[in-house]
């Protein structure tokens, strides 16, 4: 997979693509709808780019105090932009 708009194609599969890293497959997910799986791919890393997906997920749920924490790990500050764009800015740094 090699474009954000491959990945968002994806989308429309009943399961997610072989090979995904852990940081494209909770973003993919994500963008199925389903936040606790993306969550789950996530929750139990510690490198700044599981981190920095973490934070997302959070900035999602409305969690500002968490989402925070979790940009704080990535060494990142929560960006001032829409989900959407978030979401591909994230899958674009992971592709």
């Amino acid at each position: 997979m090699n474009s954000l708009s491959e990945f968002k194609n994806s989308l429309t599969f009943a399961s997610a693509p072989n090979n995904l890293s852990p940081q494209l497959l909770s973003l993919w997910y994500d963008g199925k709808g389903d936040w606790k799986k993306a969550h789950d791919q996530v929750d139990h890393l510690s490198d700044k780019d599981s981190a920095w997906v973490h934070a997302y997920l959070h900035r999602k749920e409305g969690d500002l105090w968490n989402a925070d924490y979790w940009y704080a790990r990535a060494k990142k500050i929560r960006p001032n932009i829409s989900l959407e764009n978030e979401w591909s800015d994230l899958v674009l740094q992971f592709l």
